[in-house]
């Protein structure tokens, strides 16, 4: 379980890692706890150290620069929150706004939650000729937000403190 968020030494977000792996990174002195779970420690016969919420690297570790976020069908219904974009229900299919058939793509822009009764309904027409407009438009998320779809995608929400804690530093 990835309980721990890891930021750069810059204070952007990198990944998340086991409580176990993060606690091995502070103990060799590769990361500095930045917030650590209240009241939680873990001790040892030689070592005491606070359970880390959030590290920090000490060195900077460069990443390949990624201009945008992978597309996925399970990264679209996160990006959505699994509503519809046409009646806000549960959504449970990916609906293209410009349909493959006419030349849509498989790209954040183009993709939207539905529901199946939605999609079934719009079926091979644009939402203006099929009358359904849309309650959200479709956005592509920027890199530093694909690490929060992924944990999303994955049952797990970001904590509030990982959300504050690296703008309030690098601000």
């Amino acid at each position: 379980m990835r309980e721990t968020l890891v930021l750069n030494a810059s204070f952007e977000p990198l990944a998340t890692v086991s409580r176990r792996r993060a606690v091995v990174l502070v103990l060799q002195g590769k990361a500095v706890v930045e917030q650590e779970r209240p009241g939680l420690r873990l001790r040892g016969s030689q070592v005491d150290v606070p359970v880390p919420q959030v590290i920090r690297l000490r060195r900077y570790v460069r990443v390949p620069f990624r201009r945008q976020a992978p597309w996925s069908r399970r990264g679209v219904l996160v990006r959505d929150r699994h509503r519809c974009a046409y009646c806000g229900r549960r959504a449970t299919t990916v609906d293209h706004v410009v349909p493959r058939s006419r030349g849509g793509e498989d790209s954040w822009l183009n993709t939207v939650a539905a529901c199946a009764e939605d999609n079934h309904r719009k079926a091979d027409r644009t939402p203006e000729q099929a009358g359904m407009p849309l309650l959200t438009a479709p956005f592509e998320p920027t890199p530093s937000d694909a690490l929060l779809l992924a944990m999303r995608a994955y049952g797990r929400e970001p904590l509030p403190e990982w959300l504050a804690a690296p703008l309030a530093e690098s601000a």
